[in-house]
C-alpha cells in the first residue's frame, strides 16, 4: 500500500504545483485588469472569467487529492 500512498502524494504534489501557477495567473490578470471597468473589453473579460473559472475547478480538484493523501496516511490498509 506503500506505493499507492507514495503515487497520490506525487500527484498531490504536481496538482499543488499547478495550483500555485493559476493562483499566479489570476494575479497577473488582476494587476493587467487595474482601471479596467468589467465588459469595457469583452475579450479580456472573458479570458478572466475563464482564468477564474479553471482555477476555480483546479482548487476543488486539488482539495479532493489533498483530502486522498489524508485518507490512505490515515487508513492505509484501505
Amino acid at each position: 500500500m506503500s506505493k499507492d500512498r507514495a503515487r497520490a502524494v506525487k500527484r498531490f504534489v504536481t496538482d499543488f504545483i499547478v495550483e500555485i501557477a493559476l493562483v499566479v495567473a489570476v494575479a497577473v490578470y488582476f494587476v493587467m485588469a487595474q482601471g479596467q471597468s468589467v465588459g469595457e473589453n469583452l475579450t479580456f473579460t472573458m479570458v478572466g472569467a475563464g482564468l477564474m473559472a479553471v482555477a476555480t475547478y483546479w482548487t476543488l480538484h486539488t482539495a479532493r487529492k489533498g483530502l486522498e493523501v489524508i485518507a490512505l496516511r490515515l487508513h492505509p490498509g484501505k
